[in-house]
């Protein structure tokens, strides 16, 4: 399956280092190529493999860390 690109909002961030700590935890998920969190803009940005995983395991593991997270469209 191919590798498609998914945008969520992510709540609760006060510095680099949340932003730092979703990533390294998205890293650890099957499927995901690439994540790239930004504080300022309280966004993350997930290549997935939806063959592993899908939005809803990346909202799972955001909100396992104690942070509330959404898809955006």
């Amino acid at each position: 399956m191919p590798v498609t690109t998914h945008t969520f909002r992510v709540e609760g961030m006060h510095c680099g280092s949340c932003s730092l700590l979703i990533d390294d935890a998205l890293e650890d998920l099957p499927g995901v190529r690439s994540t790239q969190t930004v504080l300022r803009q309280g966004r993350t940005t997930v290549e997935l493999d939806l063959s592993q995983n899908g939005p809803p395991d990346v909202v799972r593991v955001i909100e396992e860390l104690g942070y509330r997270a959404s898809p955006l469209p």
